[in-house]
């Protein structure tokens, strides 16, 4: 309240703020819903959707199972970012979005490790990777506590 005008007076957060929080959510979003899209295809059409992954051979058989394991992986790496975005947890989601970065980052280096596609490992997992580090920095860097409310 000012003390010469007896008003309440409200700061408003400036328009690149607002940007960058905007932005971070609709990266959070794409990024939980994107791996859990693909968590959900590795569920349900495992044999058909680890052709995509970039790995020049992927199990086959009773050793199919493997690629439900990483559908539950990434169904899971969807999930927690959505629980985070949808209760506030601003800060917490862009740790989490930090350490989740590490999974596409290993599945890059796995893949050229491995003799996979190049293109994949760079354009798929790399890119995704770079991704995730981005929308967890915007997340790290916005002003305030919880909600990304001004301090």
């Amino acid at each position: 309240m000012s003390a010469l005008t007896g008003t309440t007076t409200t700061t408003t957060r400036p328009a690149s703020s607002r940007l960058r929080v905007n932005l971070a959510t609709v990266f959070t979003a794409l990024v939980a819903l994107g791996i859990g899209y693909i968590g959900i295809s590795f569920l349900v059409s495992p044999e058909s959707t680890a052709s995509g992954f970039g790995l020049p051979v992927w199990p086959q058989g009773e050793a199919a199972a493997f690629l439900n394991l990483k559908g539950i992986r990434d169904l899971v790496s969807g999930l927690v970012p959505l629980a985070l975005l949808l209760t506030g947890h601003r800060r917490a989601l862009g740790w989490a979005l930090l350490a989740e970065s590490v999974t596409p980052f290993g599945d890059a280096v796995t893949i050229l490790a491995r003799h996979g596609s190049t293109a994949t490992a760079f354009g798929v997992h790399f890119a995704t990777a770079v991704f995730v580090v981005v929308t967890a920095v915007l997340l790290l860097t916005e002003r305030g506590g919880r909600t990304g409310e001004e301090n």
